[in-house]
């Protein structure tokens, strides 16, 4: 399987690169990226322009605890959207980013994203506010398994189980038809034999308090905040936002679509992060 097109660049001007730049050059700036960074890796998001007005049902954290049929309604769909989220590359965004930090201008990132990709550009820095799907981890032992090593189990499980995939969701599983679950068999922990849930935040779950407290210690050590690919629509992001507000450091963001909070920002910039940043890196580290 392949993963579908990556999302088209929408160029930004060049007024608006210079402006970035001018804004940004000289501080040490911290970076919060979402699904819109990874979007040009062929990953898609839950609220950007071309996801916007189709129906989404994210899995819910309640639900994944409470009802086995949800929980096999998400193995199978991880089962066959595994294969493709697994195969995404860093984009350009994801390298500009990188380089920043090896140049000194971004002194660590807080993603939103669990797809991996900043950590296989080269950014050392990062602090996962919604964790990893690379990491699956036993509700009742808390064991961790590697999730490409539960494929192989799911497989195992599921050998006749081959059904088309209908959509891949940013959650790194497909859209599947009901009918497809009827008889799919969920691994358990292989130490304790517990329930496995991947190692990510669900809606309706929280980030976990050192997570957030490590984020907010990177903020306070950093001059400025570039919000790169986020709606800002939960407060897992948002908070960020005001924070660096409350202590009046320069805000740029850089987005596709609407965006909460963007009268908060001192540059707001409607274009690909994959055109923009390496643009951005450009002018700052090789300028």
């Amino acid at each position: 399987m392949t993963l579908p097109s990556p999302t088209p660049l929408v160029p930004g001007d060049s007024e608006d690169v210079d402006s970035l730049a001018s804004l940004l050059r000289g501080r040490r700036t911290v970076v919060l990226t979402g699904a819109g960074c990874s979007t040009e890796s062929g990953i898609p998001d839950y609220r950007g322009p071309g996801t916007r007005a189709r129906a989404r049902n994210p899995i819910q954290h309640r639900e994944f605890l409470q009802r086995p049929e949800v929980r096999a309604r998400y193995w199978a769909r991880s089962l066959l959207g595994w294969p493709r989220f697994s195969s995404a590359r860093p984009n350009a965004a994801h390298q500009a980013l990188a380089e920043l930090e090896r140049a000194g201008h971004v002194p660590g990132l807080i993603t939103q994203n669990v797809d991996r990709l900043h950590h296989a550009a080269g950014s050392s820095r990062v602090i996962e506010l919604h964790g990893a799907l690379e990491r699956v981890r036993c509700l009742d032992c808390g064991g961790n398994e590697a999730r490409a090593v539960l494929q192989e189990r799911l497989l195992a499980l599921n050998p006749d189980f081959n059904h088309q995939v209908l959509e891949l969701r940013p959650d790194g599983d497909a859209e599947l038809s009901s009918e497809a679950l009827q008889s799919f068999r969920v691994p358990a922990c292989e130490r304790c034999g517990g329930t496995l849930k991947p190692d990510v935040v669900f809606f309706g779950d929280n980030v976990p308090a050192p997570t957030v407290a490590d984020a907010f210690s990177l903020l306070e050590a950093g001059d400025a905040l570039l919000v790169v690919g986020s709606s800002l629509a939960i407060y897992s992001g948002y908070r960020f936002l005001t924070r660096a507000a409350e202590r009046h450091l320069p805000i740029a963001i850089l987005n596709l679509g609407e965006c909460r909070g963007v009268e908060l920002a001192d540059l707001r910039i409607e274009a690909s992060a994959g055109d923009v940043l390496p643009r951005l890196a450009q002018a700052l580290v090789r300028g």
